[in-house]
């Protein structure tokens, strides 16, 4: 059997999926797979994504750490493509390259007022209080009353860690800083808007029951935005799904909660418009009224109403970066591919190099649906094996040579165990299940000692 050298970039859950798949798959050849995160920790997403208080979906780690230390997929973290490595560089030491580099910007939301200060994107402050440690361990949280423009999981995600009592979360990973940081804010109300009805949210039905019944919290809606047309019946009706989330809101309505001092509003068929400033920062927030087609889509009344606010968070959507040397959709904030296979601006395959998850199709969809991703993205590497790379230097050892010649202070799996360890035995002392760390210079401090 010959022997393919696969390159994998970025280490959440897209790519290590990637990885164990190809491994898994019927073959007729030997595979060696390097994992590269430019991060000193794997998982990405599920971990710096996903909000601390959802310890059911970050469970998912545990899966995704089996996968990595099976022993047969190495890990290099902290390893920056496009500056520790670039294409030229893959090209010398593997057949093929899978990027999986996901996204963690905002997508734009392009309303007059959208740079005033207090105007925040929520990929931002997820990464504040997820401890991303590209971002800065400070957030400003001195308003009283915001709004969250979405209708998405993030948008709740959102809303939930602003409006919920800090005090519920010192269960979780999060270090001191986002503790404190939280406990201060003054918030009060927290408006989710939504341009579509019920029947068109994009939340899971989890994500929504959680918002709903946050200790200390009333949650609000509007009866007179409980709106149904043909369209929606046939989604209620096509999805257990939406029937669910349609029922929990209506129970909402019909069961109004008793007053509390903070409280989550919900508004549907509520289009933003522009965001009203006073002194250059967040003072209101115009909506549009829409009104349902009949399609399940919405069309604007003209009819505005202003709400006073001093900060806001665009959830709209998370948007991919663009990738050194590689063909990016800069419409879509995705890789140019063709089921996976990256392809040039002709639409010409472009030989040896792919990509999966979100920088792939976008980031919609469910954890899980990385799966799916990754099958077809290995068929097709799998399948242009006439097509692929001829190494120089292909030897496991010769990337590490490369890396060393080049003082990269990678982390591998060994030095990841390092960090892990470490997190856990701060969240022992503590009475938790660990304590995440946050700052870049003292992660790599452990991977020393």
């Amino acid at each position: 059997m010959s022997k393919f050298r696969l390159a994998i970039i970025g280490a959440g859950p897209a790519g290590i999926y990637a990885a164990d798949l190809i491994l898994k798959a019927e073959r007729d050849f030997d595979v060696s797979i390097d994992l590269f995160d430019l991060l000193p920790a794997p998982y990405g997403l599920v971990r710096y994504g996903v909000a601390p208080d959802h310890p059911r979906i970050k469970g998912i780690i545990r899966a995704l750490y089996e996968v990595l230390d099976r022993g047969d997929i190495r890990f290099f973290g902290n390893v920056k493509y496009g500056q520790d490595l670039d294409l030229e560089d893959l090209k010398k030491h593997y057949n093929a390259v899978i990027f999986a580099t996901g996204a963690i910007k905002d997508a734009p939301l392009n309303i007059p007022g959208v740079e005033l200060e207090g105007s925040y994107g929520a990929a931002d402050f997820v990464n504040w209080y997820d401890s991303h440690p590209d971002f800065p361990f400070t957030w400003p949280l001195d308003a009283k009353e915001v709004a969250v423009i979405g209708n998405g999981n993030v948008a709740l995600d959102v809303a939930r860690m602003l409006v919920k009592g800090p005090d519920d979360l010192p269960g979780t990973d999060i270090p001191d800083h986002v503790y404190q940081g939280l406990k201060a804010s003054p918030v009060t109300d927290v408006h989710v808007f939504g341009r579509r009805g019920p029947a068109q949210v994009k939340f899971s039905p989890l994500e929504l029951r959680e918002a709903l019944h946050i200790k200390g919290v009333q949650s609000i809606v509007i009866e007179e935005e409980f709106q149904y047309d043909e369209g929606s019946e046939a989604a209620i009706a096509g999805s257990n799904q939406i029937k669910v989330m349609v029922k929990t809101l209506e129970q909402l309505r019909d069961n109004p909660q008793q007053p509390e001092e903070r409280r989550l509003h919900l508004h549907f068929f509520s289009s933003p418009v522009e965001i009203l400033g006073k002194d250059g920062k967040v003072a209101g927030l115009r909506v549009e009224k829409t009104k349902l087609d009949g399609t399940g889509n919405v069309s604007p009344t003209g009819e505005t109403t202003e709400f006073g606010i001093q900060a806001i968070y665009r959830a709209v959507g998370y948007f991919g970066s663009a990738v050194d040397k590689i063909p990016f959709d800069s419409k879509y904030g995705v890789i140019s591919n063709d089921e996976g296979r990256v392809i040039n601006e002709n639409g010409e395959v472009i030989a040896g190099v792919y990509c999966t998850g979100w920088i792939k199709r976008g980031p919609v969809g469910l954890i899980g649906h990385t799966k799916a991703d990754a099958i077809e993205t290995i068929g097709h590497v799998i399948q242009d094996r006439a097509s692929w790379w001829q190494p120089e230097r292909a030897g496991e050892d010769q990337i590490l040579e490369t890396l060393q010649a080049r003082n990269v202070e990678y982390v591998d799996w060994a030095k990841w165990l390092k960090i892990d360890s470490k997190e856990k035995a701060l969240g022992e002392a503590a009475g938790r299940e660990r304590i995440k760390l946050f700052d870049r210079e003292e992660i790599l401090k452990i991977t020393k000692e």
